[in-house]
């Protein structure tokens, strides 16, 4: 009989270990960063740019349960002459993400996410040059995205983020705050890629 209430205990104390990562009061670490850049066979073509990067850090409120916020930057380019061909933006993306254990090491977990970003936008001329600025960009969206983590140690989470339900919308004004017709739009995306995750990590302390 002590022998069972052992086990018990130990088990019970490794169920516990197992499960630290989430726990209320601790926090998580992360982020993304991207590039991207394409270029027709066009004669003189010029290439397409898009780069994000945006740490976040999040407070575990309760036992699985997250929130907090990214703070990022976001730059884009165009490949052709356009009047709004450049966006620098500041992102800011709060969110709420909710873990489920799967095993001792492998969990499930959902986020829901508001992406915003307020940039200035600047024209591109037929070399590919900066020209002066054409106004200013607002970027609002939300997401819920599904994934996975794997927890090598306690403290370390590495995720496969997959692509959900999103939608955004992306206004331009000019330097009248009037909108710039033709430079908006409203993005709307359903499905995902099980074959083309988002891998990311954060650290969990």
């Amino acid at each position: 009989m002590k022998k069972l209430i052992l086990s018990i205990v130990a088990l019970s104390s490794l169920s516990l270990a197992s499960y630290a990562q989430t726990e209320k009061g601790k926090y998580i670490l992360g982020g993304t960063a991207s590039y991207e850049t394409s270029k027709t066979d066009a004669v003189n073509a010029k290439s397409t740019e898009n780069l994000n990067i945006v740490p976040n850090l999040g407070y575990f409120v309760s036992d699985d349960f997250a929130i907090g916020t990214g703070i990022g930057y976001s730059f884009s380019k165009t490949a052709v002459a356009s009047p709004t061909g450049i966006n620098n933006a500041v992102i800011v993306s709060p969110f709420g993400r909710y873990y489920a254990g799967l095993s001792d090491q492998f969990k499930f977990f959902g986020q829901a996410s508001v992406p915003m970003a307020f940039g200035n936008v600047k024209a591109v001329d037929a070399n590919g040059d900066a020209g002066a600025k054409a106004g200013t960009s607002t970027s609002i969206g939300v997401a819920l995205s599904p994934g996975f983590a794997y927890f090598p140690t306690k403290k370390l989470g590495i995720e496969f983020a997959l692509k959900g339900i999103s939608y955004n919308s992306y206004k331009v004004k000019d330097a009248n705050d009037n909108d710039v017709i033709g430079a908006g739009r409203e993005d709307f995306s359903f499905g995902t890629n099980f074959f083309a995750p988002q891998i990311g990590v954060q650290f969990h302390f």
